[in-house]
């Protein structure tokens, strides 16, 4: 009896093993493995044979797992007879029993459990068992080379398919998943050229309503203002282009530069220059290149009713890959105040993601809205009034200063951590 609960022991393990492993090759990042595998260790050389060939290596662990539920069924079901069959007369009966309480045993000791835990460990597992994995994949060579050459047979006959071809290079979205699992186990702060190639990895799936200057922020003038008025305008704000509206900023009609007002012109609608229109969902990759092929650095953003959502510039865009880019005319000061790690004061105009990142908070994100304002009026449907305090999800927000359009400061207090 001893014997056979051993033997029953060691095929749950084994089983628990080739499942686990299974599971793991297939989770875990190639990106990850193939930078393992450059390394020049006895671990990388076992690595690079068990990868080679991939079905290869599946069929293996699925040979392995088989012979060891084989074993499992066959002394799991004789102790199970022997130990029901005193009390259950009944032979279908005890059939049943035995198969349910097996097949029970089976599925949470070698396949959930270990299926789950080599999932969210896969890079880890995968080269931690990496060794015991490669001694069963010369224990079972023959069996796994006469099945792979089956499975090639039908593929290429049946389903005109290929058989294993080797990977040479990788999607953006493996390098993306590689870069991120560094970030999150980096102890000390990571290099801005990491985040910077984090960006250029996300920079084709930034929209123009993302990076634009919002409509409330426009510093514009009229058409038919003074120039008196436009020369201020550039000494107060320090910018060097100013865009020119006729009647409203949902008619901006171009910009004007200050150099121009060198040339002594006689109004304003003299200097205007024409200026780029853009839609909302326009990708800033695709707008950087039509200004620059256009020689512009500046566009307005429409809405999809043909209004003035914002104001985009090459500035901005190239802010999504190397980040914030300040000058000395730049005076745009956010709120931004960590009083605890369960309380902050912030500008509604901070961005959610940015806020979710540098605070390591989980706010929920959404293509509806960008910033926190836009977060906690998607959830109202109105614009709070001060004091008003709205709760959502695992945060409490209490409304601190508001304009008559718009959120101008919130209060945030985490509820409770998430686990």
């Amino acid at each position: 009896m001893i014997l056979e609960f051993i033997v029953i022991l060691i095929s749950i393990l084994l089983s628990a093993f080739f499942s686990g492993m299974e599971i793991a090759f297939v989770s875990a990042n190639k990106m990850h493995i193939e930078l393992e595998k450059k390394k020049d260790t006895v671990l990388a050389n076992i690595l690079a044979r068990l990868t080679q060939k991939p079905s290869k290596f599946i069929t293996t662990m699925l040979v392995g797992n088989n012979i060891a539920l084989v074993f499992y069924g066959y002394f799991m079901g004789d102790v199970l007879m022997r130990l029901f069959e005193h009390n259950i007369q009944n032979e279908f009966l005890l059939l049943l029993t035995q198969t349910f309480l097996s097949t029970i045993i089976i599925l949470v000791t070698a396949e959930f459990l270990p299926k789950a835990v080599f999932r969210v460990y896969a890079n880890e597992t995968l080269k931690l068992f990496a060794i015991p994995a490669y001694f069963f994949y010369l224990l079972f060579y023959i069996v796994s080379q006469f099945i792979t050459f089956i499975s090639d047979f039908f593929l290429r006959v049946f389903f005109n398919a290929q058989k294993d071809q080797v990977q040479l290079a990788f999607s953006k979205a493996e390098l993306g998943h590689y870069i991120d699992e560094q970030l999150e186990t980096a102890e000390d702060d990571v290099d801005s050229e990491i985040h910077i190639f984090q960006n250029a990895l996300d920079f084709h799936n930034v929209k123009a309503r993302e990076a634009m200057i919002p409509r409330t922020e426009i510093i514009a003038v009229e058409v038919h203002d003074s120039l008196k008025n436009l020369k201020n305008l550039f000494t107060e704000t320090g910018l060097s282009k100013i865009m020119v509206y006729n009647n409203s900023l949902d008619d901006i009609i171009g910009y004007a530069h200050f150099f121009d007002l060198f040339t002594k012109p006689k109004n304003i609608r003299s200097i205007i220059l024409p200026i780029e229109i853009v839609p909302e969902t326009m990708m800033i990759h695709d707008i950087l290149n039509d200004l620059i092929l256009k020689r512009k650095s500046v566009a307005i953003v429409l809405d999809e009713y043909g209004g003035t959502s914002g104001l985009i510039t090459v500035e901005d865009i190239i802010e999504e890959l190397f980040g914030e880019i300040e000058d000395e005319h730049d005076s745009v000061h956010l709120l931004e105040e960590k009083i605890n790690d369960s309380e902050y004061k912030f500008s509604a105009r901070l961005e959610v993601d940015y806020i979710n990142e540098t605070y390591d908070l989980k706010l929920t994100e959404d293509s509806y809205y960008e910033t926190l304002g836009g977060l906690i009026v998607d959830h109202t449907e109105n614009i709070p009034s001060e004091g008003e305090i709205i709760k959502i999800s695992n945060y409490q927000f209490t409304i601190l200063k508001t304009s008559a359009s718009k959120i101008e400061e919130i209060y945030l207090k985490v509820l409770f951590k998430d686990i």
